[in-house]
């Protein structure tokens, strides 16, 4: 064998690892560092933090609507409402925007982020579930482990990825934020969020949150964890999920770290 050969080989080889390692993503615990009130009515399908504010977007025929509420009380300051037929599902801000898209009905909406008002629909194909965004792309999932970036006008996808651990892809993906250039992601029916490369997929890491709401604190077996937002600022993590009655704020703890320490801010 040459040795131009050997030398592609050990490319080829080194690539697959670089793409698919042979070890699985690390996981860590999570401490929590205050909680805030949610409203259990709502069915979160969209979470981000701006302003001050929590933006929400709920789902289900006849109930989804779009939610601005205040961190500390859960006092609704904005809403507005889907038409009773489409499923809201992720939301993201965009310049003086918000877009809103939906399940299964391959329509979204645009407001103006100020005021809510309704500026205009779009379509697309395929199934609507997380969606966030980075400095020039809007990201978003459908349930599967494809995340696609798209344009942020014609919301078009640009290019995608396939998210992996370990080499296996990662289906359901969810709810999604954008954190230090990484992809935050909540797998659906899970109680772990996914770090994710957004060049390659790969999954960097996870965070275990088993046990951050109690079994008797949830509604059914669909109030599952399904929300991350993001406050830059201040560097904060907030999760929440459908129906549940709080707003976690947590950071990462080494998986050895006990959980639970659930100390409300004043």
């Amino acid at each position: 064998m040459g040795s131009q050969t050997i030398r592609s080989l050990l490319c080829f080889c080194i690539g697959l690892l670089w793409v698919f390692p042979l070890a699985a993503a690390p996981v860590v615990k999570y401490r929590v560092v205050a909680t805030y009130p949610h409203a259990t009515d709502n069915y979160t399908e969209g979470l981000f933090y701006r302003d001050g504010m929590f933006y929400e977007g709920t789902g289900r025929e006849g109930d989804s609507r779009l939610v601005v509420t205040d961190p500390a009380t859960a006092k609704v300051l904005q809403q507005t409402a889907l038409p009773s037929r489409f499923f809201g599902e992720g939301i993201v801000d965009w310049g003086a925007n918000l877009y809103q898209w939906t399940w299964e009905t391959h329509t979204g909406f645009v407001y103006d982020r100020f005021s809510l008002r309704s500026i205009r629909q779009f379509t697309y194909d395929g199934e609507g579930w997380g969606m966030t965004r980075s400095a020039r792309e809007i990201i978003t999932s459908d349930g599967s482990a494809t995340l696609s970036f798209r344009d942020p006008i014609t919301f078009k996808v640009r290019h995608t990825i396939t998210v992996r651990d370990d080499g296996r892809p990662v289906k359901d993906l969810n709810e999604l934020e954008y954190i230090k250039g990484e992809i935050y992601a909540n797998v659906w029916h899970s109680d772990r969020i996914a770090r994710i490369s957004p060049t390659t997929g790969q999954v960097l890491g996870w965070i275990d949150l088993t046990g951050i709401l109690p079994a008797d604190q949830r509604r059914d077996g669909e109030s599952v964890l399904n929300g991350i937002a993001y406050d830059a600022k201040q560097n904060r993590i907030f999760v929440t999920g459908k129906n549940w009655p709080k707003i976690f704020e947590i950071k990462a703890a080494p998986k050895a770290t006990p959980t639970g320490a659930k100390h409300k801010r004043n």
